[in-house]
């Protein structure tokens, strides 16, 4: 039986498994390489199968206050800025799928989060301690740390992200691919673009070999802008690495004056751009007392706003598992069962979209979203998930 859970990292999925591992009474330690708990980035998008999770941890109303509820979600052409697709969101996604659809910058949810995580346990999070390894014997697990240090368990948890060090001990040497992609991503005040500019909207803008994802954070005072373009150029994986704004410029010329209006308004010595890789999902992630939660399982290309998502849904199906049986290597299998197919199928989604949304021929386009019904599919499997009562088999 698990009473003591170890985590590595500190991020959004680290925090939510200590969260949802503690209200159901275990005693847990969440380890963080970095010398205090912070979170970079832009806008995270929370569709009802994560915000049931969130909201049985008692965070809806604080998101709610920081968020914005888009009305749809709207595919455009990325130079005329013609409508070929949309399906509403706002009631309609919580009258369908029993929750919101939240839109929200990835700082404020990791803030909340940590906090939420500390009012369980006020030292709950240990900062500068880097996993770099683990020993498990059939009773314990020990994780080992850059300084030396090490820590015993009854369970460790890797929610260390792309570069787990957990994970290349499980299942090897990580196989990322560059996917011929880097994504600009830019926030902005809305104060500065026209009244009712875009719409409270998600705004999927689709060119050739690129597209746009634009919406609002911060009940509306901020816009959030990611431009995803086809490049040979392999730069760092990271979201702090700045580009030249002539370049983005650059990226974008030829698009519709929505877009152009955004590249104008930003802060030009705070762009960003990062190179995407491809991670294979794998088969298998556990041991008898080692696990993997989030990215550093199924890292996820950001077509289908589902990365986030899916490392909420795991803390929430992992402690279920833990709880429905004494044996740790039991539940581990479990909750890797459980886990496999839908997180598979949300790496294959969001990697096939990259092809549709960067199609050349706009005519194509247009007869691929007016023969999709993409509302109707998400609904019907992605957005309905309730990690918290899917049966566990």
């Amino acid at each position: 039986m698990a009473k003591k859970v170890l985590i590595a990292g500190a991020g959004i999925g680290g925090l939510t498994a200590a969260s949802c591992l503690m209200k159901a009474g275990y005693d847990v330690e969440v380890y963080e390489q970095a010398p205090r708990l912070s979170e970079i980035g832009a806008g995270i998008q929370l569709s009802a199968n994560a915000m049931h999770v969130l909201n049985h941890l008692g965070l809806g109303e604080a998101i709610d206050k920081l968020s914005v509820r888009p009305g749809a979600y709207v595919f455009r052409l990325y130079d005329t800025g013609e409508i070929i697709g949309q399906f509403p969101l706002a009631d309609e996604h919580e009258k369908l799928n029993g929750a919101p659809y939240n839109q929200l910058h990835r700082g404020d949810l990791h803030d909340l989060l940590a906090a939420k995580a500390r009012d369980f346990d006020s030292g709950v999070v240990r900062l500068n301690r880097r996993a770099v390894g683990f020993e498990e014997t059939a009773g314990a697990v020990e994780v080992f740390f850059a300084d030396g240090s090490k820590a015993a368990g009854d369970l460790l948890i890797g929610a260390d992200g792309v570069k787990s060090a957990v994970r290349a001990q499980i299942a090897g040497a990580d196989q990322a691919t560059y996917t011929g992609d880097g994504a600009w991503r830019l926030t902005l005040p809305s104060s500065r673009m026209p009244e009712g500019f875009m719409g409270r909207v998600m705004s999927v803008w689709m060119g050739p070999g690129a597209h746009v994802v634009c919406y609002y954070l911060r009940g509306g005072d901020l816009l959030n802008f990611v431009g995803l373009v086809e490049t040979d150029e392999v730069s760092e994986e990271s979201w702090t690495a700045k580009f030249p704004w002539e370049r983005l410029k650059a990226d974008f010329a030829g698009w519709h004056e929505d877009i152009q209006a955004v590249i104008d308004k930003a802060d030009k010595d705070t762009c960003y751009r990062w190179s995407l890789f491809y991670r294979p999902p794998i088969k298998q992630w556990s041991t008898r007392r080692a696990t993997l939660l989030g990215d550093a399982v199924h890292a996820t290309l950001p077509y289908l706003a589902q990365g986030a998502a899916m490392a909420i849904e795991d803390a929430a199906v992992l402690t279920r598992a833990l709880q429905s049986t004494d044996s740790v290597a039991d539940a581990l299998r479990l909750y890797e069962r459980n886990r496999i197919e839908r997180t598979s199928r949300i790496v294959a989604g969001s990697s096939a979209n990259r092809t549709l949304f960067h199609m050349r021929d706009q005519e194509k386009l247009r007869r691929e979203f007016a023969g999709r019904e993409e509302g109707a599919a998400r609904n019907a499997w992605l957005y309905s998930y309730n990690p918290l009562t899917v049966k566990l088999t």
